[in-house]
C-alpha cells in the first residue's frame, strides 16, 4: 500500500455536498482505495484564472493498492460523476480531484506529474494537508509547515468547522 495525498476543490452547486460526495466515490468499490484522514474543510479565494466565486477545499489521505495512474484515473471518473467540465483553465468547477504525491513516486509525465507542480505553492492544498496529517512533507520541497511559512498570508482560507466531510462507514 502507498499512501497518497488527494486535494479536493469545488466553487459551483452546493460545494460541501459535493466534497462529501467526492470522498463517498473516491472510497467506494472493491478496488478503491483506503482511507487514512480526512482533512477539515476550507473556504479559499481563487488562485488565478477568471474571476470566481470562492472554493471549498479538502484533502484526502488514502492508501492505495493500485498505481498512480489507476489513481487518477478514478480522481477523473469522479470529476466526470459531478458533471466537470473543463472549458477554461482555472475556471469555475463543480469538483476538482488532484493527486498531490503517491508516497515517493516521482514523475514528470505531463498527464500525472508526481508531486503535484504547484503544490508548494498552494495553501489551499498545504493547510489542509497539514491538519490532516500533522507530520506531512511534500517529496522534493520540504515539511508542509515550513512550505506554509514560505507562502505567508497571501492566499486567503478560512476554516469552515460548520462543513466538516465524513468518511464512510467502514472505511
Amino acid at each position: 500500500m502507498t499512501t497518497a495525498v488527494l486535494s479536493l476543490g469545488s466553487n459551483l452547486g452546493d460545494r460541501r455536498a459535493t466534497l462529501q460526495g467526492a470522498v463517498d466515490a473516491l472510497l467506494a468499490g472493491p478496488d478503491a482505495p483506503r482511507a487514512v484522514a480526512v482533512s477539515p474543510v476550507f473556504e479559499t479565494a481563487p488562485v488565478g484564472g477568471p474571476e470566481q466565486g470562492a472554493f471549498l477545499n479538502a484533502v484526502l489521505l488514502v492508501d492505495s493498492g493500485g498505481s498512480p495512474r489507476e489513481l487518477l484515473a478514478r480522481a477523473q471518473r469522479t470529476e466526470q460523476e459531478f458533471d466537470r467540465v473543463r472549458e477554461v483553465r482555472w475556471g469555475p468547477r463543480t469538483l476538482d480531484v488532484d493527486v498531490i504525491v503517491f508516497g515517493g513516486t516521482r514523475s514528470e509525465d505531463p498527464e500525472l506529474t508526481l508531486p503535484h507542480p504547484r503544490a508548494h505553492e498552494r495553501a489551499f492544498v498545504l493547510r489542509p494537508w497539514l491538519e490532516a496529517d500533522p507530520g506531512a512533507e511534500l517529496p522534493g520541497h520540504g515539511p508542509v509547515p515550513d512550505l506554509l511559512t514560505r507562502i505567508g498570508e497571501d492566499q486567503d482560507l478560512e476554516r469552515r468547522d460548520d462543513l466538516a466531510l465524513s468518511l464512510p462507514r467502514g472505511t
